[in-house]
């Protein structure tokens, strides 16, 4: 009894710890995508709102059949519980497959994905920050090289552009100078019309999706450590979740042998000896 509370409970414990999580995503996304312009339109492949509650909505509506189907001892909860995670946790595998196998499909499928990303910097709040923090965080400009941003409408490198930001980059491409209290988000400006030699001393010439890349294979232990124990967190909830249900079961059967067995001796009792004595006292 001791080790099926055990089990019930931390079953309860992860998925409770996930549906707050996806409830917090879900409330982030719903006022970020309120908070945006209402002429915008959105995708959800470019859009962090959207991802945001598409991916929050998904996790709230899973982990409430783990949680409430642990805490109730429902089967059919979790059964649909177990169902989806393995769903999830098959579709993790081929896609890794899929990934290994068809590495260079992926590279393009992603680079063509970032490039609209690119496109649309400015129409989106959230993207754009998005955009900048990688920029920052992996010090790189543009997809394959700073020179992308020219896909851009505002940064557009033509002469008949009309923007104040044409032959630029974002202030997220420049190289920050060391002690440098006061952000000049002016510094990109011009850089394409400069050759790569002389750009790289104000900015950074790299595209994102070779430094990403490049940092992937150097944090190949982190990558792998937090893939795999991702899938393992998901194997646990899967197991937990599969011995319960195996529990309950037990229990359910156990209950109806013995309303069986009670019904067969109330019938037994209803038969007397063939010469019992009737006669009165």
């Amino acid at each position: 009894m001791r080790g099926y509370r055990t089990i019930k409970y931390t079953l309860f414990i992860c998925c409770y710890s996930f549906w707050v999580v996806s409830a917090v995503l879900t409330a982030v996304g719903i006022y970020a995508k309120t908070a945006k312009e209402k002429d915008v339109v959105d995708t959800v492949t470019v859009d962090p709102a959207l991802v945001l509650i598409v991916v929050g909505s998904l996790m709230f509506m899973i982990t409430f059949l783990g949680c409430f189907g642990a805490l109730r001892n429902a089967t059919c909860l979790l059964k649909m519980f177990l169902g989806v995670l393995v769903a999830i946790l098959l579709l993790q595998v081929a896609a890794a497959v899929v990934g290994y196998l068809f590495t260079d499909m992926v590279m393009e499928r992603t680079e063509k994905l970032m490039m609209k990303a690119v496109v649309r910097y400015r129409e989106d709040q959230d993207l754009e920050n998005v955009i900048d923090f990688i920029q920052k965080k992996f010090q790189c400009c543009g997809v394959q090289t700073y020179k992308d941003w020219s896909h851009n409408v505002y940064f557009d490198c033509s002469e008949t552009n009309p923007s104040l930001e044409a032959c630029g980059v974002p202030f997220s491409c420049c190289i920050q100078v060391h002690n440098q209290t006061v952000l000049n988000t002016m510094c990109g400006y011009g850089m394409q019309e400069l050759e790569e030699t002389l750009a790289r001393e104000d900015v950074f010439t790299v595209g994102c999706l070779e430094k990403i890349i490049w940092w992937s294979k150097n944090n190949l232990f982190l990558v792998a450590g937090l893939t795999g124990g991702l899938l393992l967190l998901e194997v646990c909830m899967i197991s937990l979740a599969a011995v319960q249900t195996s529990r309950i079961k037990k229990v359910q059967q156990q209950k109806k042998s013995d309303e069986r067995r009670n019904e067969s001796s109330r019938k037994e009792s209803y038969w007397f000896p063939a010469f019992t004595d009737f006669a009165d006292e």
